[in-house]
C-alpha cells in the first residue's frame, strides 16, 4: 500500500526545526512550537495505526541511490510501536524540559530543542526503515543528531563524554554493522526486511554465529558489553537528554534494530536452537548480570540508572536470542514498558537535581517527605524495572519468562530471576531511604534541608503522566500486545 504518511511522520520534526530556531528569542513561543510539532507528529503516527493493525503495510520509496538498493519506508508493527513511543514521549519530554532547562538555567536552549527535533525525526526514520540500508542511514543520523545534545554543557567533562559517545557508536556501526549489512547483501542479494527472514539456506553454522554477532555488537546503541561505555559517559548531558538517550529514541532504536533484524533478516526458524542464538544469549545474560552488579555500587543516581539501562536493554536482546514467539513478544513489549518506566526515573532524578540540588543516592534520606509526587513516581518506575505489579515491567518480564520456559532456556530463566533480585537490591533502598529515613543534617547549618519542595510544575506534570502510563500499561497492555503479536503470526 503506497502512502506518503510514513514520510510525513519522519519529516514533520525536521520541518519544525527552522520554526524553533526562528523563535529562539521568544522562549514561550519556541517551546510552544516544539510541543505543537510533537503533537502533530504523534497524530500523524497514530493515523497509521488502524491500517497496520488490520494487516496493511503503508510504504513510500524515497530514492534508489544504487541499483536494487532503495531508501524506503514500510510501516510494520514493531516500527509503529517505536514511532508511537518516540512521538508521544517527545511531547512529554518537551513539557518536562521547559521546567528543567529554565530551572537549571541551562544555556543554548534553542539549540537543544532544535537538535531534539532532529533526533526524533531520525528515530522515526529508523522505525519505518524498509531495509538494512535505510535503517543504517537513520541510525547514523540519530548518532550525529544526539552528539551536540550529549556535549551540550560544553565543559571538558561534557566534551569527553561526547567523544566517547560518538567514538563507540560510530566505531561499532562502521566497523561491524556496515560490514554485516554488506555481507548480508552478498549472501542474500537483498537487504529488505521480510517476514521469515532472508538468510534461510544462505547462512548456517559458524558463518551464522559470526554474522549474528556482527549485527548485535555492531548495533552499539543496544549497549551489549563490552560496547556499553558510551551510555554511562553520556550521563554528563542534561536530564532531558538522558531521557532521550534511555527512553525516547537512542537505546530504543538500538534494541528495536536487534529485534527487527532477528525477525526480518535471520528469521526465527533459522535461529531457533542455533549456536548463534545460544552464544549471543549468553552475552546478553552476562550483560544483564554485570551491569546490575555495577549499578549496585553507584552512588551517583544518574549513573546507577545508566547501568540499570544497560542491564534492561539486554532483556530485549535476550528475548530476541530466545528465537521463540514468547521471547519476541516479551522483547517487543519490554521496549514499550521500559520506555515509560525508565523515563519516569530519569525525570525524577532531574527533578531532584533542580529542586534539591542532590545527585547522590546517599543524599536522598527523607527527600520523599519534601517531594512526595516525585518520589512516589520514582517508586512506580522502580517497581517497573524490578518487574513488580502493578507496574508495566511485570508484563514484559512475564512473557520473557514464558519464552525461557517454553524453549527450556533455563540459563535465561535463571538470569531473569537473579537480575530481578539485583534490581530490587539497588532500587528498594532508595525508596526506603526517601520515605522512611530522617533527612541528614546539613554540614554547614546543622539542620536538615527543609527549604525545597517539588520541582517546577511542568516537570511534575510530566513525571506524574509517565508514572501513570507505567501503571496504565500494566492494566491495559492490549494495544501494544496486539501489534507485537503480529511479529510472530500465529506461533503462540
Amino acid at each position: 500500500m503506497v502512502s506518503s504518511l510514513p514520510a510525513w511522520c519522519a519529516a514533520l520534526p525536521l520541518l519544525a526545526v527552522p520554526l524553533i530556531l526562528g523563535l529562539g528569542r521568544w522562549p514561550n513561543l519556541r517551546e510552544a512550537a516544539s510541543l505543537l510539532a510533537g503533537a502533530v507528529t504523534f497524530v500523524c503516527v497514530v493515523s497509521l495505526w488502524p491500517e497496520v493493525a488490520a494487516g496493511a503495510r503503508p510504504s513510500w520509496q524515497i530514492a534508489e541511490p544504487l541499483p536494487g538498493v532503495h531508501i524506503e519506508f514500510v510501516v510494520e508493527p514493531l516500527g509503529l510501536v517505536l514511532a508511537l513511543i518516540a512521538s508521544f514521549l517527545w511531547m512529554v519530554t518537551t513539557l518536562y524540559a521547559i521546567g528543567y532547562m529554565r530551572g537549571h538555567k541551562e544555556s543554548n536552549q534553542t539549540r537543544f530543542y532544535a537538535f531534539f527535533a532532529v533526533s526524533i525525526s531520525s528515530a522515526i526514520g529508523a522505525a519505518f526503515a524498509a531495509n538494512l540500508v535505510t535503517l543504517f542511514i537513520f541510525y547514523e543520523a540519530l548518532t550525529l543528531a544526539t552528539f551536540p545534545l550529549v556535549a551540550h554543557a560544553g565543559t571538558d567533562e561534557a566534551k569527553r563524554g561526547g567523544r566517547t559517545y560518538l567514538g563507540l557508536l560510530i566505531g561499532t556501526s562502521i566497523g561491524l554493522l556496515l560490514f554485516a549489512i554488506v555481507w548480508t547483501w552478498q549472501l542474500a542479494g537483498t537487504t529488505e526486511f521480510r517476514p521469515g527472514g532472508i538468510l534461510a539456506g544462505k547462512a548456517s553454522g559458524g558463518l551464522l554465529v559470526v554474522l549474528y554477532a556482527l549485527f548485535l555488537f555492531g548495533i552499539g546503541k543496544a549497549a551489549l558489553m563490552p560496547f556499553h561505555r558510551w551510555l554511562p559517559a553520556a550521563m554528563v548531558a542534561p536530564t532531558p537528554v538522558s531521557a532521550l538517550l534511555h527512553a525516547v529514541a537512542v537505546v530504543k532504536v538500538g534494541v528495536f534494530s536487534v529485534l527487527k533484524i532477528t525477525v526480518y533478516i535471520f528469521g526465527l526458524d533459522l535461529l531457533a536452537g542455533s549456536d548463534a542464538a545460544t552464544l549471543l544469549g549468553y552475552v546478553a545474560g552476562a550483560t544483564m548480570l554485570i551491569a546490575s552488579l555495577i549499578a549496585l555500587r553507584q552512588d551517583n543516581l544518574k549513573r546507577r540508572l545508566a547501568y540499570s539501562t544497560v542491564s534492561q536493554l539486554s532483556y530485549v536482546v535476550l528475548g530476541a536470542t530466545l528465537a521463540s514467539a514468547w521471547g519476541i513478544i516479551g522483547g517487543g513489549l519490554h521496549i514499550v514498558m521500559h520506555a515509560f518506566g525508565k523515563i519516569t526515573l530519569f525525570f525524577c532524578a532531574g527533578a531532584i537535581l533542580v529542586a534539591a540540588h542532590k545527585t547522590q543516592v546517599s543524599q536522598l534520606d527523607g527527600i520523599g517527605r519534601r517531594m512526595p509526587w516525585t518520589l512516589g513516581a520514582f517508586t512506580v518506575g522502580a517497581m517497573s524495572m524490578i518487574g513488580l505489579p502493578p507496574a508495566a515491567g511485570f508484563v514484559s518480564k512475564w512473557y520473557l519468562m514464558l519464552g525461557s520456559l517454553s524453549g527450556e532456556h533455563y540459563f535465561a530463566l535463571f538470569v531473569l530471576i537473579l537480575v530481578t533480585l539485583l534490581n530490587a537490591a539497588y532500587f528498594v533502598p532508595i525508596v526506603y531511604a526517601a520515605f522512611f529515613r530522617a533527612p541528614k543534617e546539613d554540614a554547614h547549618h546543622g539542620h536538615g534541608d527543609h527549604e525545597h519542595g517539588e520541582a517546577p510544575l511542568t516537570m511534575v506534570v510530566a513525571i506524574v503522566l509517565t508514572a501513570a502510563m507505567t501503571v496504565g500499561l500494566f492494566f491495559y497492555p492490549d494495544p501494544a500486545l496486539e501489534l507485537v503479536q503480529q511479529l510472530v503470526g500465529g506461533r503462540t
